[in-house]
């Protein structure tokens, strides 16, 4: 999050050099514009008006859609918030009226379970233990990509591995048969000798700490082999998969889930227990007044 912030906050400023001719760049070449020289005094000239128009920017020359213009959105607002009511730097809140774009309720996609156990036979047979361990631990334990790639052998005691959440909140989750297969099978595997980031539990080719970005590559390049569409499914739709597998085939309650999450809030779970259409339509068949 931190990270994404960072990038929104950074797009931001390299627009509002191009936006009032304080550059020689155009849009096209925003990533050359150098903001080293934003200073108080141009924070303090950004109104509300200006914001509006990143926005439009944003949805125009990059395609942001409404959930990714939102997340700018939130950006900016803490951003601002901080610099106004925090740091002192700024008497009036350019962001405090900066709506979000409305966004539609979707149906988040997940894997079925057919899905899911041809993805996991489709990387078994790479005998790549390190990327069988990754997808099975995404599928079986619904980790976060950013906690994934954060794990450290010294965060595993037996049949549990300590996770360091969102909010630096720790939490534990418990390995099933596959999951803790999967994991002494990749241990024996993994390179001892001139590892850099010792303690780090996937490492790369290079032998340092997995990157997030590497990760991403490794489930889209899987779920292409799995026949399925790489644009449609993430590490992060893998963590969807896992919660609604052990919701729907598992029956685990909805708190339960929670914490093996690791969500702060019950509402944020919730958006993992929804109900597929024949189900509804199945219930809908139950109704008493069906019978004609």
């Amino acid at each position: 999050t931190v990270k994404e912030y960072y990038y929104d906050l950074r797009t931001f400023f390299r627009f509002m050099k191009v936006y009032r001719n304080l550059v020689t760049q155009n849009y096209d070449e925003l990533d050359q514009v150098i903001i080293a020289d934003i200073d108080t005094a141009f924070l303090q000239t950004i109104t509300l008006s200006d914001l509006y128009e990143f926005l439009s920017f944003v949805n125009r020359y990059k395609k942001n859609a409404a959930p990714a213009r939102a997340r700018k959105v939130a950006s900016l607002r803490s951003f601002f918030h901080y610099v106004t009511s925090k740091a002192g730097i700024l008497k009036e809140n350019p962001a405090a009226d900066l709506e979000t774009p409305k966004l539609k309720k979707t149906q988040p996609r997940y894997l079925t379970l057919e899905e899911s156990r041809k993805l996991v036979g489709v990387v078994s047979q790479t005998m790549n233990e390190r990327d069988i361990c990754i997808i099975t631990l995404f599928l079986n334990c619904g980790v976060r990509l950013s906690e994934l790639v954060n794990i450290n052998i010294s965060d595993i005691h037996g049949d549990s591995i300590r996770i360091l959440g969102k909010g630096n909140k720790e939490r534990f989750i418990y390995l099933n048969a596959p999951c803790i297969t999967a994991l002494q099978n990749y241990l024996r595997a993994r390179p001892v000798n001139g590892v850099i980031d010792r303690d780090a539990l996937f490492i790369s080719k290079q032998k340092r700490r997995i990157s997030t970005k590497m990760v991403g590559v490794i489930v889209k390049k899987y779920i292409e082999q799995s026949g399925l569409d790489p644009t449609k499914y993430s590490p992060h739709k893998l963590r969807h998969t896992a919660a609604t597998l052990m919701h729907r085939y598992g029956h685990v309650d909805v708190r339960i889930l929670q914490e093996i999450l690791g969500h702060q809030n019950l509402s944020t779970t919730q958006i993992y227990t929804h109900l597929e259409n024949e189900q509804i339509r199945d219930a809908m068949k139950h109704n008493p007044l069906n019978e004609g």
